[in-house]
């Protein structure tokens, strides 16, 4: 079988659109299974050299838009604090002669991906009880420019759960970036602000997210053979308010 094709690129920062799906017939990732698996994306991406940008888990695949950074960012103290991390237990766990070796895994996208797929897999067998392959072939990366190429990128990972009829706005589903920057208000500073809008001159934060539901709502809304669209109707309320979020709209995203 051909194996699946990876673009990795070393010595510079450089974005991905990551792709893995489950080896399992049917959608076998339930809410806890997502929620799980969103908490170890968390979790890792405060240990390797990673800035999300975007993500979406769906019940037999993930996507991931994520930017691996370079070792030459990172003191070596802050190394030895992320290796505690990585291992749970005390600070000054690790020699000066291993710090190369931790720099090396840490700003590595595909280690970063075994971590991941692995601790998931342990989860998901011991929960189902069960032993076996949980992953299907490796992932697939795809290397993303910044701006224009970036934003649609972005755009396309949170507008699965339209596509896929599961719900009538992006930010209804919580397992995705915008669901939990309109949820839980970008809780911990999880998720990069950037939204491929960096180019665009100066904008606030709030700009930043009003800017970007207004592109994804935008190109939600238009008809395509692969999936459901935004109704006209949210789109027009969506107009009507200049893409907005109020109290009462970040309300209803919790329990829509």
């Amino acid at each position: 079988m051909a194996r699946i094709p990876r673009l990795l690129v070393k010595g510079e920062d450089t974005v991905y659109h990551i792709i893995s799906r489950t080896a399992l017939p049917g959608f076998v990732l339930g809410d806890c299974e997502k929620d799980y698996l969103l908490s170890l994306i968390k979790n890792l991406s405060g240990i390797f050299f990673v800035e999300v940008f975007g993500f979406c888990i769906m019940g037999n695949h993930f996507h991931l838009l994520a930017k691996m950074k370079t070792m030459e960012e990172y003191s070596d103290d802050e190394v030895k604090r992320r290796v505690a991390l990585f291992r749970k237990c005390e600070s000054g766990v690790i020699t000066d002669g291993q710090v190369p070796f931790f720099k090396e895994k840490f700003s590595n996208l595909s280690e970063f991906l075994k971590e991941l797929k692995q601790r998931f897999s342990r989860y998901y067998n011991k929960l189902h009880e069960r032993r076996g392959y949980f992953w299907g072939d490796r992932f697939k990366s795809v290397i993303v420019e910044r701006g224009d190429t970036l934003i649609n990128c972005l755009a396309y990972i949170d507008l699965n759960p339209i596509r896929a009829g599961l719900a009538e706005r992006p930010e209804n589903y919580r397992w995705s970036s915008m669901g939990y920057h309109v949820q839980t208000d970008n809780k911990d500073g999880f998720l990069s602000t950037d939204f491929g809008l960096s180019y665009y001159g100066e904008m606030s934060e709030v700009e930043k997210l009003t800017d970007y539901r207004e592109f994804v709502y935008e190109k939600g809304a238009i008809e395509t053979v692969k999936g459901f669209s935004i109704s006209e109707a949210v789109i027009k309320k969506e107009r009507d308010k200049d893409y907005k979020l109020t109290s009462m709209d970040r309300l209803r995203s919790r329990t829509g």
